[in-house]
């Protein structure tokens, strides 16, 4: 398989992974997909986009983690659940698992008829869920929750849509009300990879330089917006302080099936893991199959902290 060698990201030879053909029924798309390592098989929870437009929230599981997908009878999120601020869909959920809470906590999408927002949620099981509601109101998306507390605190990533396009972070004793907000990841503009809006990807992965955040970048080009991913590391117990990030990507929309779909030049990561020494990267790609990439953790830290500040 043809490999870019100014990308430190590896494809899976089984890419893409699922389509919507593979669904046991009716649907446009899947794509961007949340991830948990459970050691005996690799759980996801993918992003279906119906026929109706509105997107709801599946589990797929995989004893390898790249084939021999199977999937649930019923969604785990869905918009005919009547909650109202998922009455248009929920989308683009990552997994934490929270040590504290013993359960696995849920960042997601939320779509009404008000727009975007940022909810929260539990699993202990990936059959039932605790919702605790709509956390930041439209417009707002992209959350990751940190797996642990710092003094007392729940910290999160999102990006409102007003703000510079920028990831920010805050904190919140209780996982419902949020405060102290600062901008941790800012876009970097023109001419940048990053230039017009960033956003948190996987959730943030604790390593000893600091937390490893995969995140993706956007720019504008004349042929339409250009989706790549990097990494930026975080202060181990002040999150809320950069201390560094890749200059260059280290994903882009290279393959056909990352640049034809209904996003077209687009590879955007909502799930992953480390496993011993490889990062594992579930990415959607052109909003229309969900793929796999992996890469050395040392090789992504490494190319962070050549990084010079900028």
């Amino acid at each position: 398989m043809y490999e870019p060698k100014d990308e430190v990201f590896v494809r899976s030879d089984h890419n893409p992974l699922i389509q919507a053909k593979h669904l046991p029924y009716q649907a446009n798309a899947v794509f961007n997909a949340a991830a948990a390592d459970l050691e005996d098989e690799v759980l996801l929870l993918i992003r279906v986009e119906s026929s109706s437009g509105r997107s709801h929230l599946i589990v797929a599981r995989s004893s390898a983690g790249v084939g021999g997908w199977r999937f649930d009878d019923r969604a785990l999120l869905h918009p005919s659940q009547n909650v109202p601020y998922e009455s248009n869909g929920v989308e683009d959920c990552r997994i934490t698992w929270m040590e504290d809470l013993q359960a696995w906590g849920l960042a997601y999408t939320a779509y009404s008829e008000q727009g975007a927002g940022v909810a929260l949620a539990t699993t202990k099981d990936f059959k039932t869920v605790e919702r605790i509601g709509m956390v930041a109101p439209p417009d707002n998306k992209n959350a990751a929750l940190f797996p642990r507390k710092f003094d007392g605190h729940y910290a999160l990533l999102h990006r409102p849509r007003d703000g510079g396009g920028s990831v920010w972070i805050s904190y919140s004793p209780d996982l419902v009300f949020w405060g102290r907000y600062s901008v941790v990841i800012p876009a970097r503009g023109a001419p940048w990879w990053d230039a017009v809006r960033v956003g948190a990807g996987i959730p943030p992965i604790e390593t000893p330089q600091g937390w490893l955040v995969v995140y993706h970048g956007v720019k504008e080009v004349a042929g339409g917006p250009i989706y790549r991913m990097g990494a930026a590391l975080l202060d181990l117990e002040r999150p809320h302080q950069l201390l560094g990030r890749t200059r260059r990507w280290l994903l882009s929309p290279r393959m056909d099936y990352e640049r034809t779909g209904d996003a077209p030049n687009v590879v955007f990561a909502c799930g992953g893991f480390v496993r011993g020494d490889k990062l594992w990267v579930y990415y959607g790609a052109a909003d229309s199959s969900i793929c796999l990439a992996t890469a050395d953790v040392s090789d992504v830290l490494s190319l962070i902290s050549d990084a010079p500040d900028d």
